[in-house]
This record gives C-alpha cells, structure tokens and sequence, in this order.
C-alpha cells in the first residue's frame, strides 16, 4: 500500500511512543476519549489536566508542537460551529450580556473535548504508521471487511488525488481557469469524469488482483502480539484519564 496523502502526519522517528505496537496506542487512544467524553463539562481542572497529559505524551514522542498545531486545523469548521452555538441554543435560555448561557456551556462542551479529541488523534497518527494502524486493527479483532475498507480507502485516496490533478493540469493547458459561478458546469463535468476513470481504475486492480491469485482477503500479518510491559506502557494514559475523570465527577 503507498503512503497516500494521509501518512504525511506520520513523523519518523525511534521514540519510546513510536515503538509501541498500533493496537495498543489505539485502544489507550480510544479509552482516553471516552474518558474525555464523560467527563463533565463543568470540570474545567479536568480538561486542563487532560491536555498536560497529551503535552506529556506529545514530549515523550518528540513530538513539535508546531506540527500537532498545524495538523489540528481539520478542527475548524467545529470550533466555528461551537462560536455560533451560543445564538442558536435552543431550550431554557438565560441570556447573559445578550447570549444565552445554555449555548455557552455546549460551546464549551464541543471546543473542548473536540479539541483533546483530535489532538489525541493526531498524536496517534504521527507516532504510527498507517500500515501499524491496519495491523494494529486487526490485532484488536476489528471485522476484516472492515480492515480490507480501511485499507483499500487509503490506498485509493493516493489515485484519486493523482488522477484529479492529472485532469487539473489538462483543463490548465487548455486555457481553462474557474473563476466564477459560470465554470460550475465544467467542473460538474470534471467530478463526473473523475468518477468514471475511479471506477474503471477500481475494474482494472480488481482484475489484476484476481489474475494474481486474489481471493478477496488481505494477508495476515506475522507481527509478534504486544508484551504485557507494553500494555502496562501504554495503560498508562488512560489509567491517569479515568482518575481525572474521577476527580471531575466528584470534586
């Protein structure tokens, strides 16, 4: 499988969080936010403590934060959702300096495990190869059509970002250059040529991979299984997690 455009928020490196094996960060990742989600949203200790702990793993795994800032702008368009939130809350309203209280705590609520959220995730997916991310989902017995979808999802992403561009340069070429409602048509046109040569591509590795002797199902992976010292690591974040949850819940 290539890279693809998504292995480029992995960061090379020999880290003590780097060769920890993928099915482990990925269940300490995912008990973290859940841990994160329940905890409640008046807890402002809590949520502060959560982001010393990623800044520690982020540290651990030499990881800058110019890069972990840079790859959470995906978070945007949530945290836009969250600044309107507190004019279009609905339910009791207690209007505050002309916003309504009950909109603020669920802007708040959004921002703030949204943001643990991806900044969990990013960590993840830069101390961890995608191939590591497959091997490490099969080692935690995800359903292997779902694996299989995973994999051939990144992989195709590569394709379809190459054949778009491919066309880009074409229309480019051609004097073209989109700027204003009256283009929307040509490139209507361009996305429903794109999906046809995806299609075909997609016909043509499905008979290349049958001529190869494919029947439908990846090869296992010969990975040893994760050490109990290398859960016990691991453990660690989630462990520290639910006592700041704990801590949110009863103070």
């Amino acid at each position: 499988m290539g890279a693809g455009p998504a292995d480029t928020l992995h960061l090379p490196g020999g880290s003590p969080v780097h060769r920890l094996p993928p099915q482990c960060k990925i269940a300490a990742v995912c008990c973290f936010v859940m841990l994160v989600v329940a905890t409640p949203r008046e807890a402002f200790p809590a949520f502060a403590a959560y982001a010393l702990l990623l800044a520690c793993v982020a540290a651990a795994g030499r990881v800058p934060p110019r890069h972990l800032l840079k790859r959470m702008l995906i978070e945007v368009p949530f945290v836009a959702f969250a600044v309107l939130l507190p004019f279009v809350a609905e339910g009791p309203r207690t209007e505050v300096l002309g916003l309504s209280v009950e909109g603020l705590w669920g802007a708040w609520n959004i921002l703030a495990k949204g943001t643990l959220g991806v900044a969990a995730s990013v960590l993840l997916a830069s101390t961890t190869q995608l191939r590591s991310l497959l091997r490490g989902l099969e080692r935690l017995r995800l359903p292997p059509l779902l694996v299989q979808i995973a994999s051939f999802m990144l992989r195709y992403a590569d394709v379809l970002a190459g054949e778009l561009h491919r066309m880009r340069l074409a229309r480019l070429s051609r004097g073209f250059d989109a700027r204003g409602p009256r283009h929307w048509g040509v490139l209507a046109k361009t996305a429903g040529a794109l999906f046809i040569r995806c299609y075909e591509r997609g016909e043509r590795v499905h008979l290349a991979m049958l001529s190869r002797g494919g029947t439908g199902t990846m090869p296992r992976s010969d990975e040893e299984a994760a050490t109990r010292a290398e859960w016990a690591t691991a453990a660690c974040l989630p462990l520290l997690a639910l006592l700041v949850c704990l801590g949110g819940w009863t103070l």
